[in-house]
Order: C-alpha cells, then sequence, then structure tokens
C-alpha cells in the first residue's frame, strides 16, 4: 500500500520506546514520532550516545519530547535496570518498537552466556517486552475506557528477510548458540526468533485472542522485515561471498532505502491509523504491506510455543524474570 509518515495523526499524550534509536531505522522511527508529538524514549548503550540522539532530533524538531534508556542489549541486566526505570517514570506507553540488531558478527558469547546476535536479537527484546507488558496492558485497558479504537497500544518486532537462513528445524535449542553453523544461520535463528515472539504475543492479547474476548482489552503485533537499508546494521558483519554478489548489485540499482524510508514500516504498524486488526499478527515487508514472505519456520505454532516456553525457563533460571 501507500504509507507515507507524513500521514501520521498528533500523536501527543502518548508515549513510545524505540531500541537501537540512535542511528539508521531506529534514528527515523524516533524522529518521526516525536514529529508528531509523540513522548519517545530512545533506547541507547550509553547515556553520551542517547543524549547526542536527543540533540539531533531536537535540530531537526525543536519541541520534540524525548527521554532516554541506557542498556545494552549484550548485557541482560541492563534490560531489566532500562525496564524499571522507565516504570518508575511513565504511567502509560502505547508502543513498543524492538528495533536494535546486529547483523553477521563475529562468533561472541555474552556474559550472560548466550551467542551475541541470539541474545541482542531476540532474548533481549523478549525480557524487555516481558518486563513492560503489564503496563502495556493496563494502557490498552484505560484507553478501552475512555474510548479510544482498538489498536491503541502495539507492539512492533524487527524481523528480516534473513530468517530464511535459519538451522532447518528452525531454533536448535541443543545449542542456540549454533557453535558450529555460520554467521548467517545465527543471524536467521535470531530474526526467526522476533516473528515467534511476535505470533506468541498475538496469540495472547491479540484481537480475538483470551485477552480481547474475555476483557476487550487487546494489543497490536506485528514483525516485519524494512527492506535493504543503509545504516550501520551490517558494519561488523562478515559476510558469505555469495551474500555480497547478491545484495552489493542491489543498492547500484537503487534497491536500497536510506535510514528514513527504512523505518516507514515500522510507523505504519506502530502509529498509523490505517493500520487495521486483520493484519494485526502479520509478517510485513516493505512499505507497509502485510504479505511478507516467510518460511515455513516463522509459521509453525508449535514452534512459536516451544521457543515461548523455552524463553522463559532460560529467563527465569537466570534470575531476569521472577517466578
Amino acid at each position: 500500500m501507500v504509507f507515507h509518515p507524513d500521514s501520521l495523526p498528533d500523536l501527543n499524550g502518548k508515549v513510545y520506546i524505540v531500541t537501537g534509536a540512535t542511528s539508521g531505522i531506529g534514528y527515523y522511527t524516533a524522529a518521526r514520532l516525536a514529529e508528531h508529538n509523540a513522548h519517545v524514549y530512545i533506547c541507547a548503550r550509553t547515556a553520551e550516545k542517547g543524549e547526542s540522539t536527543v540533540s539531533s532530533i531536537r535540530s531537526t524538531y525543536s519541541n520534540a519530547k524525548l527521554g532516554v534508556l541506557e542498556m545494552d542489549h549484550l548485557r541482560l541486566s541492563t534490560i531489566v535496570a532500562a525496564a524499571q526505570y522507565f516504570l518508575t517514570r511513565e504511567t502509560k506507553l502505547h508502543g513498543l518498537v524492538n528495533n536494535a540488531g546486529i547483523m553477521a558478527t563475529p562468533f561472541a558469547m555474552t556474559e550472560d552466556g548466550y551467542e551475541a546476535q541470539w541474545q541482542t536479537n531476540y532474548l533481549a527484546h523478549w525480557l524487555f517486552t516481558r518486563q513492560l507488558l503489564p503496563l502495556m496492558l493496563a494502557t490498552a485497558k484505560r484507553a478501552k475506557e475512555d474510548g479510544a479504537p482498538a489498536g491503541s497500544v502495539r507492539i512492533v518486532n524487527l524481523s528480516s528477510f534473513g530468517h530464511h537462513s535459519a538451522p532447518k528445524e528452525g531454533i536448535n535449542f541443543a545449542d542456540t548458540a549454533l557453535r558450529h553453523g555460520t554467521v548467517m544461520q545465527r543471524y536467521g535463528q535470531s530474526k526467526l526468533g522476533n516473528i515467534l515472539h511476535m505470533k506468541s504475543l498475538h496469540k495472547l492479547y491479540g484481537p480475538n485472542s483470551p485477552s480481547a474476548t474475555s476483557s476487550g482489552i487487546e494489543l497490536w503485533v506485528s514483525a516485519i522485515h524494512p527492506g535493504l537499508v543503509r545504516s550501520n546494521l551490517g558494519a561488523r558483519a562478515e559476510l558469505p561471498g555469495l551474500v555480497k554478489a547478491l545484495i552489493v548489485p542491489y543498492g547500484w540499482f537503487g534497491g536500497y532505502f536510506d535510514g528514513d524510508k527504512g523505518s516507514w514500516t515500522s510507523l505504519f504498524c506502530i502509529a498509523s491509523p490505517e493500520m487495521v486488526s486483520a493484519n494485526c499478527g502479520q509478517y510485513f515487508q516493505r512499505i507497509a504491506d502485510p504479505n511478507g514472505w516467510q518460511s515455513a519456520m516463522a509459521k509453525d505454532e508449535k514452534l512459536a510455543q516451544k521457543l515461548e516456553a523455552w524463553t522463559e525457563d532460560e529467563m527465569k533460571k537466570g534470575g531476569w524474570l521472577k517466578e
């Protein structure tokens, strides 16, 4: 469909969080939301990076309402701390854009015991979302009581066409680090995790979910492939020669989006009134197309259930989630 962020409504009074908002897609997602008067929290690895981003956005939108959440996806303790800090400052949250990510980086394990791409792209976002869910459900409840339309509270998970590179079984639960796999398999597994996480949330809280049918409270959730975007995502990528041979010429013919245009599908899914309930729980591709090409594993409901249970158990064992 045709969508441009200029069509977004006035978002005054609404609160959003965007992870990975210091550059690329995340930066422009935050900036465009702020342009439309939302109060936006920028997640950054350091306070300095966050404040620099705030200054940059305000150089374009001088009245932007912005805050900073300091968090490092390679340290789960900072994810919990950032969520708890936010909860002490705000009483509502209308949108969460799980945007931060790394791609095809050299193999590395985090201090928490997980492979870096798996933790950065999937686990940290799962944990952050879980910490914020009660507030988002409460916000949806108040919105319904105030007569706001359905879809007032939303979650967007940034995924990628790269999820097709996941192992043939989808998620290797015996070795999520994929020690003997390739960088693209590890990336693909993490991006598949983002889609499966979205589908679990949709099943629990989306339209026609138990939450929606019993109380009328619903969250609109989607996952997206933003398209090939010129950003810092691939700065440390170790891409196989064949992949480079395919995507480099694509850029020669204008196939890449800039960071701003790369954010448009995120903006559509998180804030546009043109988004409809029938498209909740879908995997979007550029721009605002709900019919993204998913792998068979991305459509596997049993795999989504297994991953949700596995992740919850892991986060409880690590002490990141209370029993």
